[in-house]
């Protein structure tokens, strides 16, 4: 099974494509320039590199949720486009679950973070053993507050993954949480990940069509919090 896959769910972008779990090609880039104007390119680069179209790949898919708003809007919109220009199926992956897999073989619990603002984080809890995820919460948006409370007294070991690990692992060091932050080349999102997870999703058939192909937001955009306080 041959997927494209897209990650636009913070300042960093990357598409990748992988064949049975196996990376054919990826590229990534964070210089801080807007997703509209780096996203296409970077798929283009990868498939003629590949000696791919977009007509063979299997799967279309995206890192959904949760995330920057805009970047969200800006990767599911490009992959509903491929998808639906192609006639291909699409997969919406979560944001939290795909940077999970770029420590799965770190034995322990795997904390997903990603800065929401005003001390929250986009969070989920994973046990990973023998490469294998385990969920143990939904995704959501916690304070850091009550994410330090939710671990004290945890003794497993813990890693800390994603756009908001940093934020995350010194709040949770100053709780006394003991844990430690993956390697710099781990920690953030990436496409390849959102591919694996989107591999296993896909072969457990939760595949949509393009039009079905939706975000997914934790929380109101700001405007809409600002528009609803009126």
């Amino acid at each position: 099974m041959k997927i494209l896959a897209l990650e636009t769910s913070a300042k960093a972008v990357s598409a990748a494509v992988t064949e049975d779990g196996k990376v054919l090609a990826s590229g990534y880039q964070d210089t801080g320039l807007t997703h509209s104007r780096t996203l296409m390119p970077i798929v283009e680069h990868i498939l003629k590199n590949t000696d791919l179209t977009v007509q063979d790949c299997d799967v279309i898919a995206v890192a959904a949720g949760p995330g920057s708003f805009t970047g969200i809007r800006i990767g599911v919109s490009a992959a509903k486009g491929l998808a639906f220009a192609a006639e291909k199926p699409a997969v919406g992956v979560s944001t939290l679950a795909a940077m999970a897999r770029n420590v799965a073989w770190l034995d322990g619990l795997v904390i997903c973070a990603m800065d929401a603002r005003r001390q929250q984080v986009y969070n989920a809890l994973f046990q990973a053993e023998n490469g294998t995820l385990t969920r143990l919460t939904p995704d959501r948006a916690i304070s850091l507050e009550d994410l330090a409370a939710e671990l004290k007294g945890d003794q497993r070991p813990k890693i800390v993954v994603g756009d908001g690990a940093r934020l995350c692992w010194q709040a949770l060091s100053e709780q006394g949480v003991s844990c430690r932050m993956a390697p710099s080349h781990l920690v953030m999102q990436n496409a390849v990940s959102v591919a694996l997870e989107a591999e296993s999703l896909a072969e457990a058939g939760h595949l949509v069509t393009a039009q079905e192909l939706q975000p997914v937001y934790l929380r109101p955009a700001q405007a809409q919090r600002l528009r609803d306080r009126v």
